[in-house]
């Protein structure tokens, strides 16, 4: 009895799942609304909004690398200072102040 039941279950399940695939494939491609979690509709975003928002994202890139660059030419100053021997630094300075009077 079971054995003669369950085909025709798996073949019910087979056929809604197929059914489901298909028609949010269709919704997809003609642009209607998807169902959400709590059933509400959820649209596909503006391609405008899309660009807009890949404009700013990159334009704050762009800023960040930016300021990333000058903060290590910073640290590599702070490197040469620090790395250097106290000796030679001592030196450099004193040339810088001029000749004592």
């Amino acid at each position: 009895m079971i054995t003669a039941i369950a085909p025709i279950g798996i073949g019910i399940v087979s056929i809604s799942v197929g059914g489901w695939v298909l028609t949010t494939w269709m919704r997809i491609k003609n642009g209607y609304p998807l169902d959400g979690a709590w059933g509400q509709a959820v649209y596909p975003k503006n391609d405008q909004e899309a660009v807009e928002r890949v404009k700013l994202l990159s334009q704050e890139n762009a800023q960040l690398r930016a300021e990333l660059g000058s903060i290590k030419d910073r640290l590599a100053n702070v490197e040469k200072i620090v790395v250097d021997d106290s000796h030679r630094l001592r030196s450099e300075i004193e040339a810088l102040r001029g000749p004592s009077n």
